[in-house]
């Protein structure tokens, strides 16, 4: 298993598309924890934007993964918290760039809006890149 511990969380309309990233992300040998939802029934997405923002608070991940329908509503809910840089993305340029320039801790996707393949690919390249730091730092520091 890989060092990371990947947090996953997600309301009813990105429930599907979590449980496929969570299971991909498995696969490569990620430690996961499952922060729900854990089915369709109609949830709060802000309650998990929270959910995320506390175990990463609390070093029980290290990097998180969002999905609600587009995606947009539970990235602005994860932002609320200064130690969280989630990023949503439509693509792996993106997914690199949300890394290598603003070191995102959470990468988000909206469930009704991205392919199962392209976010696959997205959190692929997420979980590869590392903060290149120098001017971006400056930047990054200015965020929280």
């Amino acid at each position: 298993m890989k060092e990371e511990i990947i947090a996953f969380a997600a309301d009813h309309g990105g429930f599907e598309l979590k449980n496929i990233l969570l299971e991909h992300a498995k696969s490569k040998g990620f430690n996961i924890l499952d922060l729900g939802t854990n089915s369709k029934d109609s949830v709060d997405y802000p309650d998990y934007a929270k959910k995320m923002a506390d175990a990463i608070e609390d070093s029980k991940a290290n990097i998180g993964v969002l999905v609600c329908g587009t995606g947009i509503g539970i990235s602005i809910s994860a932002n609320r918290y200064s130690h969280i840089r989630a990023a949503l993305v439509h693509d792996a340029f993106g997914a690199r760039l949300s890394r290598q320039h603003n070191n995102a801790n959470v990468i988000v996707f909206g469930g009704r809006t991205t392919g199962d393949e392209v976010a696959k690919d997205c959190l692929d390249v997420f979980l590869s890149t590392e903060f290149e730091g120098g001017r971006h730092q400056r930047r990054v520091s200015k965020m929280s």
